[in-house]
């Protein structure tokens, strides 16, 4: 830690106040004198005009929950995967912390009139791939400098539903079309924004059992999110229920596959205990003439019916609903 925040000791502070007592040190003495003073106002900067991101966090919290179905047909499970709260930085300082070899997507959202960078590290891709054609989970060193065909497929399948999440997220707040429009592997090549804008990064770890973690990011130029501000900074949530349209499908499967009993009562003619115990083997017994008779499912009684034969087969009619 450096001097300048060390604190003063009390001894120290003693000799500073004798010598401001004494008149030994002035009280406009200080460092960089010099310099200009500006006026600035809070909350005036481009870093505070979308607040806490609160808006931003819960699209990034439902992009989470959504973008694992896109995971789940390649690794074969669903992944556990969680947002970082949003960040922001100059675009250059961003850039000085990614390797050299990473998979970059430029894309273009048409209702904002600005554009955003995926992020894919080339290891997670390697995993991604390898499980993809029938291999196991396991961590692959990265030594190489480009993608391969199949490694480039797996980036377009990745990056199309990431796009196609992200638009589901999104839409409780605004309805959005991302367009993809270029790929590149060196981020000196992924032209987003200029090297000092500010840009919003929106980080999210991939944990995946037996290897180490993966990460991707979502960067969104502050300039892009500016119009929408202050959607971003409202607290208000919004009527339209978070739809898992495969979570529905598949409930709504599985309830209408339950089995239940059907059955169809012809008559119930009353027997003495005389003449039943003198049946036996071959015997007829009448019964009276009924009108319908009566179908029950999981023994509630739900319609009327008409007894007949079809293709060879005893069948029942059903007419009245009760």
């Amino acid at each position: 830690m450096s001097n300048t925040s060390r604190k003063l000791s009390s001894d120290e502070v003693s000799a500073l106040m004798e010598g401001l007592q004494s008149g030994e040190i002035t009280a406009n003495s200080g460092v960089n004198n010099e310099v200009e003073v500006t006026e600035f106002t809070f909350g005036s900067d481009n870093l505070e005009l979308l607040g806490d991101y609160y808006a931003l966090r819960l699209i990034n919290e439902r992009f989470a929950r959504l973008v694992r179905s896109i995971f789940l047909p390649m690794i074969r499970m669903q992944p556990k995967i969680n947002p970082f709260p949003p960040e922001v930085k100059t675009y250059d300082e961003y850039s000085a912390g990614l390797n050299s070899f990473m998979s970059l997507t430029t894309s273009r959202i048409d209702e904002l009139r600005g554009s955003m960078l995926l992020v894919l590290e080339p290891s997670f891709i390697s995993v991604l791939t390898n499980c993809y054609y029938g291999g196991k989970l396991a961590n692959f060193p990265t030594t190489k400098a480009e993608f391969t065909a199949t490694e480039d497929r797996i980036i377009e399948i990745v990056s199309d539903g990431m796009g196609q999440c992200l638009q589901a997220a999104w839409k409780d707040l605004m309805p959005i079309t991302i367009r993809h429009q270029a790929r590149e592997i060196n981020p000196q090549f992924a032209t987003l924004v200029e090297s000092t804008d500010s840009v919003i990064i929106c980080s999210f770890v991939v944990q995946l059992p037996n290897i180490d973690s993966a990460s991707f990011d979502i960067i969104y130029p502050l300039q892009t999110l500016k119009p929408i501000a202050s959607l971003l900074r409202s607290r208000v949530q919004s009527d339209v229920i978070d739809d898992d349209t495969s979570w529905r499908e598949r409930l709504e499967k599985s309830v209408l596959n339950v089995p239940l009993p059907v059955s169809a009562i012809l008559s119930e003619p009353s027997v003495s205990l005389s003449n039943l115990v003198k049946y036996k083997e071959g015997d007829i017994i009448n019964l009276p003439p009924v009108d319908g008779v009566d179908f029950f499912v999981n023994e509630k009684l739900l319609f009327k019916a008409e007894i007949g034969e079809t293709n060879g087969q005893v069948a029942v009619s059903l007419k009245n609903r009760l």
